[in-house]
């Protein structure tokens, strides 16, 4: 029942990515992807890689995920914005033989 909290939270925070310019590694799906696996991985990691119950989820459980959502998001953009100015710089391509 905490995997499905932790979940739900990282798809709930993604929907606020819509206010942040489209620098996101892989566009919008990356973005999904970096919240809701950052939500799931950080769950995990705080509850020693288990998963509580349904007796054991509470609020607490909830807004556990909040940081690793919102580190999942940042992480995905940062490596976006990097591809996106390095393609802009021109270091992306190949140099001519």
């Amino acid at each position: 029942m905490g995997a499905l909290a932790w979940t739900m939270m990282g798809l709930a925070l993604w929907h606020f990515t819509i206010f942040i310019p489209d620098r996101f590694w892989a566009g919008i799906v990356g973005a999904f992807l970096g919240s809701v696996l950052g939500a799931i991985l950080f769950g995990l990691a705080i509850n020693g890689f288990s998963v509580p119950g349904q007796e054991e989820t509470n609020i607490g459980t909830v807004l556990q995920s909040v940081p690793g959502s919102l580190l999942g998001v940042a992480l995905v953009y940062f490596i976006g914005a990097r591809a996106e100015d390095k393609h802009a710089a021109g270091l992306d391509e190949l140099p001519a033989d």
